[in-house]
């Protein structure tokens, strides 16, 4: 089994409200995605991070996977271990996608799930996140909007039973801590969470921290840049602090412990260059005490059903991993990943366990070349 040819498409599809945080507000999200095939006809997919500058980075390098045995994803990292060094976050991206392809393949080509490849599942469904941002909201005045919001995440609990929920936060500390107060008051004992992608200084966060160290959060997660910044709010609040910000590679861990910047880290197998890397974050968060759970950057079902294949095979899973998935209004699988009770099924098909609709493909490819990113 070789490689014969790789494609790859940008695609767009609309999100069910208006997605907001700190940095960008777009109701829809773009996806690159990969198709590898075979000599002997076989073929597998992979979905990436990052629109049209991940696909050019693809586009440019794929030429050296013709002929290599897709299975052999180890020595495909090793070829192209500097990729990341010169390309950064768009490197990453673009192996992950291209990794994630050559495990379809393989799992195809030995009728068997990927977290079978991964040591087995000990778990066949995977707790998600409620995610909650102003866009949900609709057209509310400011003052209005914590209750609303309060309102708005009450209705999704409801509807989905999710076990967690997380707020997109903003540029504005004082308005977050204030719809915090209403989610914890709308939601008296669920695991509460805000992210504002460290977007506040230091003391700004040192004084939001206090503040939600009243609420009881799960987790404050990147409320600063940096490992240094987050290491003086660690020091004075009493919020476990997460990250998918400032450790990003295992090289940021040592120094991440030593600081005790963190408490837990977000994996992703986008931005940490494929399943392989992240399952070797898994252990050494294991190892040196660390929680880990699961980023979310706009997955469409392809890239949901590798982070569910990883979440299915690792024995610790310490928190519901955050997901858009249930955000997308579409998708382009022939069938959706079911959502019940909170969770997530986990694929039992070949490979990734899902199908790809190469006609939805086309289609959303269309709606890339119309609208453009909308990826920042």
């Amino acid at each position: 089994m070789r490689v014969a040819d790789i494609d790859v498409w940008v695609v767009n599809v609309p999100l069910t409200t208006i997605f907001a945080s700190s940095f960008e507000s777009k109701a829809g999200t773009t996806r690159t995605i990969i198709r590898v095939r075979t000599d002997d006809g076989l073929e597998g997919w992979g979905e990436t991070m990052h629109g049209r500058p991940t696909a050019a980075l693809i586009d440019r390098i794929k030429d050296q996977f013709v002929g290599v045995d897709p299975r052999a994803t180890a020595q495909i990292r090793r070829t192209c271990s500097m990729t990341p060094f010169f390309y950064g976050y768009i490197g990453y991206c673009a192996l992950a996608g291209l990794e994630m392809a050559f495990l379809d393949l393989a799992g195809r080509a030995a009728d068997t799930p990927l977290h079978l490849h991964l040591g087995g599942a000990v778990r066949d469904s995977v707790p998600i996140t409620a995610l909650l941002t102003r866009g949900d909201a609709g057209n509310v005045s400011r003052a209005d909007l914590p209750s609303a919001l309060a309102e708005k995440a009450r209705e999704a609990i409801d509807k989905h039973g999710f076990s967690a929920l997380k707020f997109k936060g903003s540029t504005d500390a004082r308005f977050d801590v204030s719809v915090m107060r209403a989610l914890r008051d709308a939601l008296p004992d669920l695991p509460l969470r805000v992210d504002p992608n460290a977007v506040w200084s230091v003391p700004t966060s040192v004084w939001a921290g206090r503040q939600l160290d009243e609420i009881g959060l799960e987790y404050l997660e990147d409320p600063c840049q940096g490992l240094e910044g987050m290491a003086q709010v660690r020091a004075q609040v009493t919020t476990p602090l997460c990250t998918n910000m400032c450790v990003v590679r295992l090289e940021d861990i040592a120094p991440a412990v030593r600081t005790g910047a963190v408490d837990i880290i977000h994996a992703d197998v986008h931005k940490w260059g494929g399943v392989g890397p992240t399952m070797a974050l898994a252990a050494t968060c294991e190892a040196f005490g660390l929680g880990l759970n699961f980023h979310s950057g706009g997955e469409l079902g392809i890239s949901t059903a590798c982070h569910l294949q990883v979440a299915a095979a690792l024995d610790r899973l310490d928190y519901a991993m955050d997901a858009m998935y249930y955000l997308a209004a579409e998708d382009v699988l022939t069938e959706r990943i079911p959502l019940s009770d909170g969770k997530l099924a986990v694929p039992q098909g070949a490979g990734l366990g899902v199908d790809v609709d190469l006609d939805r493909v086309l289609h959303y490819a269309r709606r890339n070349e119309e609208e453009g990113d909308h990826t920042p």
